[in-house]
């Protein structure tokens, strides 16, 4: 197959199917979808008992593929994930590990509660994590990765977490489905219970197929959507955003990996759409998204346009005032190009609110702070 036929047949047989086992889930299945497809690290936060760990397990077992998962604690050692000595070439005075079945030779990982583990265990991963590559002692070598998922129930605090955590370009919140949606997720779950009693047909997709489709990035014409990607790392970094020159390289790869999915070999602004996911803080989610919709909607929508690009979920009323009073009183404190460009993400975002009554409240806001602004 080629690679356009690999993306369709992930989109098709793969990411469809899980949509409608798992309500509610469409946006966090795409993201895995395009980390998959892009060759890059995907961090899944949320509270327990949100289907975390399930969903990662359902794309594992839909692969043909070789997994390996572990949920990490405060004690959990490198030999764990890695393998321990082989004690017959230890003998022979060579330090060299045995890694049948373990995360050296997995092309699928996930590693549960990442943000657990202790030291030895981070100094191990970073490595993994960045480059692929598996280092100890005298011993290196390439890893046949194609994708490494974590999860956790919180966020990171300190610096060696935080490093760690830079790792996953991309980072996707995990919530409770509404209420409207508890009685589909009921019965969804239930005929998952069921389908997990029988083997799964397979999909024939194998771990050469993802890394074809992996191989074919560097083949994506970025050109149609260079100047909008740039003009909006520019304005992601003016409102305080952390966008590193290396994260700004790597993202190009999932952008790319978007036009793929939607069977294109030329970006288009519309696959902007994943810069959504790179927030490191969750007071960051609201603003980020508004200011790439906003960037999106500078473009008509196109057929074969991918469809998180003009979906997306609609905003949290109370946060966005909470963030609408916030910049109000900072206002004095910030440069003016700055509270500009904030109150222009956040305005983006008020026309999305679906109560009339809340979104004109909103909107009266909004346009006080313009008048502020002398706009």
């Amino acid at each position: 197959m080629t690679a356009l036929e690999i993306a369709r047949h992930l989109s098709d047989q793969v990411l469809r199917p899980m949509k409608a086992v798992f309500v509610g889930k469409e946006e966090i299945i795409d993201v895995m979808g395009i980390a998959l497809a892009g060759g890059e690290n995907l961090f899944l936060h949320g509270p327990p008992g949100t289907a975390k760990s399930a969903l990662v397990h359902e794309l594992a077992r839909r692969l043909d593929a070789r997994a390996f998962d572990y949920l990490l604690t405060r004690f959990t050692e490198p030999g764990e994930l890695f393998g321990p000595f082989d004690i017959r070439r230890l003998r022979e005075g060579d330090l060299v590990t045995n890694t049948e079945g373990m995360l050296p030779e997995a092309d699928f990982v996930f590693l549960d509660e990442l943000l657990n583990a202790n030291s030895a265990i981070l100094n191990s991963l970073l490595l993994v994590l960045n480059e692929r590559v598996f280092r100890r002692g005298r011993e290196t070598r390439r890893l046949p990765a194609l994708l490494v998922v974590s999860a956790s129930n919180h966020l990171p605090e300190e610096d060696a977490l935080r490093a760690l955590f830079d790792r996953f370009l991309l980072r996707v919140h995990c919530g409770y489905v509404p209420e409207a949606e508890l009685s589909a997720v009921l019965e969804a779950g239930w005929e998952l219970e069921k389908s997990r009693r029988a083997a799964l047909p397979s999909v024939g997709l194998s771990a050469q197929d993802i890394r074809t489709l992996q191989d074919a990035l560097p083949a994506v014409d970025l050109t149609p959507v260079r100047t909008a990607y740039l003009e909006l790392v520019a304005r992601l970094r003016a409102a305080g955003m952390e966008v590193s020159d290396r994260r700004a390289v790597k993202l190009q790869r999932v952008i790319a990996a978007s036009a793929l999915m939607c069977g294109r070999q030329a970006a288009r602004v519309s696959d902007l759409w994943v810069l959504r996911c790179i927030w490191d803080r969750e007071e960051q989610r609201e603003m980020l998204a508004a200011m790439v919709q906003e960037t999106i909607n500078k473009d008509a929508p196109e057929s074969g346009d991918h469809p998180q690009a003009h979906g997306g979920n609609a905003p949290d009323p109370e946060s966005l005032a909470r963030d609408l009073d916030a910049l109000s009183e900072a206002w004095a404190d910030l440069a003016l190009g700055v509270a500009k460009d904030r109150l222009s993400a956040l305005a983006a975002r008020v026309p999305w609110v679906r109560q009339t009554e809340t979104r004109e409240a909103l909107q009266e806001k909004a346009e006080a702070l313009w008048r502020r602004a002398g706009a």
